[in-house]
């Protein structure tokens, strides 16, 4: 992306931080990941790709319940519940679950995991964003809420510790 494009799409993003990642990249025909990256200062922090795809999906399903997320052109689908701790197995991570969200993952997709706070729809928000290598994004796990729609702290001091364990 020229600097004048990163340098609008950053104006935009600074202006509408809980603007649609997807709808935004559609519209400006630049990557989800590009979008990501344009967030203001603070609000995302990106940490290794398949590297470290294992280590973050074995900690996210130690958190309890939390909120996955696929975003497509044709739909959003989400699932709420724990995470299968899961396994690595013929270049999948394989979520073993029989009941609930399961599957596999193609690991070698993976280009990056971006920890983004921000506001949306009016609150606070946190997710962990699974980016693959052509920019786009595999899925999203969002930090739970409590019975007052606030972000649960403990799965906040998760988040962010993760982040920091990826940094290393």
């Amino acid at each position: 992306m020229n600097d004048a494009l990163s340098g609008d799409l950053a104006a935009y993003m600074a202006a509408n931080p809980g603007a649609v990642i997807e709808t935004v990249a559609r519209e400006r025909n630049v990557t989800p990941r590009s979008v990501i990256e344009a967030l203001p200062d603070g609000m995302v922090t990106i940490r290794g790709g398949a590297d470290a795809f294992v280590r973050a999906m074995q900690a996210i399903a130690t958190w309890g319940e939390v909120t996955l997320i696929v975003h497509t052109d044709d739909g959003i689908f989400e699932t709420t519940a724990p995470l299968s701790a899961g396994s690595l197995g013929h270049g999948y991570y394989n979520l073993t679950e029989p009941k609930g969200l399961h599957g596999h993952l193609r690991v070698d997709r993976c280009g990056g995991i971006a920890f983004v706070e921000r506001p949306f729809m009016g609150k606070a928000s946190a997710f962990v964003a699974f980016l693959n290598v052509d920019g786009g994004v595999m899925f999203k796990v969002f930090v739970g809420r409590d019975e007052t729609r606030a972000l649960r702290q403990d799965q906040l001091a998760h988040f962010h510790a993760l982040a920091s364990q990826l940094a290393s």
